[in-house]
């Protein structure tokens, strides 16, 4: 697998309804179903929660990724990464990493979108996790 395989994944979830916990391409997706679409559709082994609140807390989220059996967590951010995002000072959302834009599904603008990784989203980038087996 490589960085443009996860990238042409995850642009099938593109113009996808937000929809918090949504885990169904074309249906509804969150942020997180997002990432979990482009690992199953991989053949990548991953854990879903269930019952989590439209602002995660606590931490929960990081707590995830990290237990996730497909990602590492990575210093140098690379295409096909996923990014854990600082929203209202908790790590809170995801988005992946193209080179120079990012993939997520967003509710300010209800859909999953692609767009700049401009200044103000690079502010709120806390960390980066990688495919395990994701060729550079």
């Amino acid at each position: 697998m490589t960085s443009d395989d996860i990238i042409s994944i995850a642009r099938e979830t593109l113009g996808t309804p937000f929809r918090h916990q949504g885990r169904v391409v074309g249906v509804g997706l969150d942020c997180a179903g997002v990432a979990l679409y482009v690992a199953g559709r991989l053949g990548l082994e991953t854990l879903d929660v269930v019952g989590y609140g439209t602002t995660p807390a606590n931490g929960m989220l990081e707590e995830v990724l990290d237990q996730q059996p497909c990602l590492i967590e990575v210093n140098d951010r690379q295409p096909g990464d996923i990014l854990l995002m600082r929203i209202f000072h908790e790590p809170q959302h995801l988005a992946i990493f193209t080179g120079g834009t990012i993939i997520h599904s967003y509710a300010n603008v209800g859909i999953c979108c692609e767009h700049d990784l401009d200044d103000r989203w690079k502010s709120l980038i806390i960390k980066a996790y990688r495919f395990i087996g994701v060729e550079l």
